[in-house]
């Protein structure tokens, strides 16, 4: 290369870039030593070379990411699924880089061209960024400028490592190279490369907001239950009822001795024998049970930081009475399901909500009306299944409560737009709903009436829980923003703002004193409900977060997520303990048995799916480390004709309600 070639590309990238003076003072320099210099080296030449055309031209964007995407694909498979990794990001910031440039026509061409690649993974974000049309945008949306401020985490091994530090050299990518080391983090492990199978922390976002993420998640939160609860006062009832058992226990034993010694007559003293046996044998379950209770209430008790509502004792007592008839779930006991199937929606359910002890069954329409079906009065109609009658036009809701009417439901009219999500409370004389008019309504069961419209959102609200105490409630909204309310006020008592785009899902932690919110930015945060304050960010899906659920004893959380994929979460730590791989579709309900053993997921693959809570939570450190802990066993897939399931309730004696709305194939 000519000496003066180079002179002219080091004036012109001095020039551009405004240095003057440094431009005068090397032109001075290279004429004065022009005559006496000694010739470049080779290699100084091409890297002088390949840096003023990366400086120059848009083509190097495309030419540089084809040349890295042509050689990941043409890999070794044992290395391939590591390397194709580093496309995405290096994609995206070729993408975001043409644009910041102002090749804003070469962007898209680039955009286009390639977008294929990502699209079954990362849909969202290339939708997001297909808006980004000039270099204002790039500032202006908050989620390119999030992924411009921030770094990818990818996990890979050291050869897979090395191949791509020498492709990169060897082929002289300075473009590609500039983009890795300034907005990649590799994660370098020794050994072989890790599982094919995906692994949901092989590539995260890190930077700025990564740096906040861990620093919240080192805050301590107390995930034990609530001190008093009916629970622990079922408890210690319990113990002190098995303690007079076990004294009448011995004093029996001693009279069994006794009756040892008598004769035998007839038939009958063997039948009372065989009895005694099959008391033995229930008393043996009950044991059993009583342990797995012991499991969960094994939890720490903590205080309420809210004012918690007075329970009845009608109220109490039933519930009491419930908790002792409940059946002990395990992987070889599977719940029973009882599924209600809305007919004749055309396509207007957007939810389904049902009450504690399944009794009452809501559906939310496009229509902005709420319907309520109970489930003793369907039974008197002789109605096999939920329908709704297209052609009833009438809107008193009584008429679904007598016995001549021809509908079938209590109809709750007010909303002016679609209606996102119902919950009921705990009790069912209650329930609330969410609209697209960014309203919440409470509404009463008892009386058939709207009782209060609560106005705050500024977006549709997408969802909403009753506390499980009643009372309180949590909505989540269009506006990125989760809100704590109580019942007798109209305006919410804490604001939660954090994510970065909607808050899809909302729900309440055991003991009342946290709620999870789910979001389209595909991230989870735990918020504190008495200070307002984020105390854990949960990352690793790859898509938006549809559906929540929290154990029984309030120390772990699953979230579902558009893909299908299931996460099961440490709250304490902060930490993915398994990803539940099984479902096709979007996961649209997710419950835990009362005693915390087995998780239920509902999805729009129209199947119920069953998972074994016990063997997710006791991974070993060895294989957490070696990166081959087990899957979370499923136990068993339910699946429905062509039935999409909106919504899964577990009642307080275990028994497990579905619901969704045929669909009509084709």
């Amino acid at each position: 290369m000519e000496e003066d070639e180079i002179a002219g590309y080091v004036t012109a990238y001095l020039k551009k870039k405004g240095f003057t003076q440094t431009e005068k003072i090397f032109q001075e320099e290279f004429q004065t030593n022009k005559t006496n210099s000694s010739p470049l080296e080779p290699d100084i030449a091409k890297h002088i070379l390949s840096f003023s055309q990366l400086e120059s031209g848009p083509a190097r964007f495309h030419d540089g990411y084809s040349r890295l995407r042509s050689w990941t694909h043409c890999s070794l498979d044992l290395y391939k699924h590591e390397l194709l990794r580093v496309l995405y990001p290096v994609f995206i910031h070729c993408f975001m880089d043409l644009v910041a440039k102002g090749h804003v026509q070469e962007a898209r061409h680039f955009f286009n061209t390639f977008r294929e690649d990502h699209e079954m993974m990362h849909l969202r974000d290339l939708q997001k960024l297909e808006g980004v049309l000039s270099p204002t945008h790039l500032e202006e949306m908050e989620f390119a400028h999030s992924l411009r401020q921030s770094k990818f985490n990818i996990k890979i091994c050291e050869y897979s490592y090395e191949l791509l530090l020498q492709h990169l050299h060897s082929t002289q990518s300075t473009t590609i190279l500039g983009i890795i080391n300034e907005h990649i983090n590799f994660q370098v492990t020794p050994g072989q490369p890790s599982s094919i199978v995906d692994d949901p922390e092989a590539v995260t976002l890190s930077g700025s907001s990564q740096d906040a993420a861990n620093q919240i998640n080192q805050k301590e939160i107390h995930w034990g239950l609530l001190e008093d609860s009916l629970e622990e006062r079922l408890e210690k009832a319990s113990s002190l009822l098995s303690d007079s058992e076990k004294g009448e226990g011995e004093a029996k034993e001693g009279e069994t001795e006794e009756n040892k010694k008598r004769p035998v007559e007839g038939g009958k003293q063997g039948a009372s024998i065989k009895k005694v046996k099959k008391d033995k044998g229930g008393s043996a379950t009950g044991k059993n049970t009583k342990a797995e209770v012991n499991t969960v209430s094994a939890a720490p008790r903590v205080k309420p930081e809210l004012p918690m509502p007075i329970i009845p004792s009608e109220v109490e007592q039933s519930i009491l009475e419930d908790l002792r008839n409940r059946v002990q779930l395990s992987s070889v006991a599977l719940p029973s399901v009882s599924f209600y199937t809305f007919l004749n929606t055309h396509n207007g359910l957007s939810c389904s909500s049902i009450s504690h002890d399944g009794s009452l069954v809501a559906g939310g329409f496009s229509d902005s009306s709420l319907k309520v079906w109970d489930m003793a009065k369907l039974g008197e109609q002789t109605a096999s299944s939920l329908s709704q009658d297209e052609n009833d036009t009438s809107q008193n809701p009584q008429m679904g409560q007598s016995g001549g009417g021809k509908r079938q439901y209590t109809l709750f009219q007010g909303h002016s737009g679609p209606v996102y999500a119902a919950s009921f409370s705990p009790v069912g004389e209650f329930i609330l709903s969410s609209s697209a008019d960014s309203t919440i309504r409470l509404w009463s069961t008892t009386y058939n009436a709207n009782l209060v419209c609560y106005k705050g959102h500024n977006y549709p609200v997408w969802d909403v829980q009753f506390s499980p105490v009643g009372h309180y409630f949590a909505s989540s909204s269009h506006d990125r923003t989760a809100r704590i309310w109580s019942m007798e006020r109209i305006q919410p008592l804490r604001i939660m703002a954090g994510h970065l785009s909607d808050v899809d899902c909302v729900q309440w932690h055991a003991n009342c004193n946290y709620i999870a919110t789910g979001s389209s930015d595909k991230t989870v945060r735990l918020w504190d409900v008495q200070s307002g304050e984020c105390v854990r960010v949960f990352v690793g899906h790859r898509s938006m977060i549809l559906s929540l659920a929290m154990s029984p004893d309030g120390r772990y959380m699953a979230s579902g997520d558009e893909d299908g994929t299931i996460m099961m979460w440490d709250l304490s730590s902060g930490r993915c303990l398994t990803p539940l791989i099984g479902h096709t579709s979007c996961v649209w309900s997710l419950a835990f048995s009362c005693e915390g053993s087995v998780l239920a997921s509902g999805s729009a693959d129209c199947s119920v799916k069953l998972w074994d809570v016990n063997t997710s939570t006791k991974v070993s450190r060895a294989e957490e480390k070696s990166g081959n802990a087990s899957r979370l066993r499923s136990l068993k897939t339910l699946p429905t004709k062509s039935t999409p399931v909106y919504a899964l309730r577990f009642s307080r004696r275990n028994l497990l309600f579905a619901g969704g709305a045929l669909a009509k194939n084709g």
